[in-house]
């Protein structure tokens, strides 16, 4: 199948653009030649290492690591390996929090249209520098919206989205001066600073973890009619240590969907120890500890079948 092109459409849409809050006339179709019944393009062997429960991925040249870019970006790679086991080439991705822009340049690399959203607007620029690096193969589109994730459902009808893949803020706690306990190497440039998103109020970053969980249920549930039946929605968090109390954002928002009308199928751990360097030790010898730099989850949830 091939699916028309809008070569009228910019990488970005801001809100003085012609297309801010209106809908996007964006490819949603399969463009491959795979069985209806089948989830993926994966082979057989790609499927088989998908079912392992713990993932490790490697950064490349193209990956943003610079905390003064961004305070919290992920491998290219962890992101092609979502798309790529929920998706066919062509179909419709979603990042409601899309930061940098990683699952755009992950889709487009993947022939997967795309669709990011983010409050900032440095956030959407980088996006923009980030897709004009061309990719001849590629005959799908990926744009960026600046626009808050509450407002989504203005750009997309429903039924249309094959997977929502996210890494969201992680309530307000980034929102603190960074003390560094966990690094062997405490005084480098990341002491004492605050690797908050921004101070805009509506910035899911500055949330108490309550405020926060009610927030993200909000929105994720206006996303819920967008998703395709038995579409899968992916969002990467950690668990974090505040105070010396473990705050569970994981246990939080698996809750907080479920209430929300989506089902949980898998947890995956993405073990980020190869990526982790000069680790300190953390509350020895009294108290044990597991730092979230080491691993984060994946919760795969999808949208429930129609009785």
């Amino acid at each position: 199948m091939i699916q028309q092109v809008n070569l009228t459409l910019p990488r970005i849409i801001k809100p003085t653009s012609q297309y801010y809050q209106t809908k996007i006339t964006i490819g949603t179709d399969r463009t491959c030649s795979c069985p209806p019944n089948h989830l993926n393009c994966l082979t057989p062997k790609e499927w088989l290492k998908s079912q392992i429960g713990v993932w490790q991925f490697f950064y490349e040249s193209r990956d943003i690591r610079d905390k003064n870019v961004h305070p919290a970006t992920f491998p290219i790679a962890l992101a092609k390996k979502v798309i790529s086991l929920f998706t066919h080439e062509g179909e419709l991705v979603l990042d409601p929090f899309v930061g940098s822009g990683t699952t755009l340049v992950a889709a487009k690399d993947l022939n997967r249209n795309a669709l990011g959203f983010d409050l900032q607007e440095k956030y959407i620029d980088l996006c923009f520098e980030r897709l004009t690096v061309d990719n001849f193969f590629n005959q799908a589109q990926q744009i960026a919206i600046q626009d808050d994730a509450f407002n989504i459902p203005n750009y997309i009808d429903k039924d249309k989205v094959s997977l929502i893949w996210t890494s969201p803020p992680y309530a307000n706690l980034l929102n603190r001066k960074r003390k560094n306990k966990s690094r062997r190497n405490r005084k480098n440039e990341q002491l004492n600073k605050i690797e908050q998103y921004s101070q805009d109020p509506r910035d899911l970053g500055t949330m108490e973890l309550e405020d926060y969980t009610k927030a993200m249920g909000d929105i994720f549930e206006r996303l819920l009619p967008l998703l395709r039946p038995k579409g899968h929605c992916v969002i990467n968090v950690p668990d974090m240590w505040w105070e010396n109390e473990r705050i569970t954002i994981h246990v939080a928002l698996i809750n907080e969907l479920r209430e929300r009308g989506y089902e949980l199928r898998n947890t995956i751990i993405w073990d980020r120890t190869n990526i982790v360097n000069k680790i300190g030790i953390f509350g020895y010898p009294s108290n044990y500890i597991t730092m979230g730099t080491t691993f984060e989850y994946l919760l795969d949830f999808w949208r429930p079948p129609e009785s």
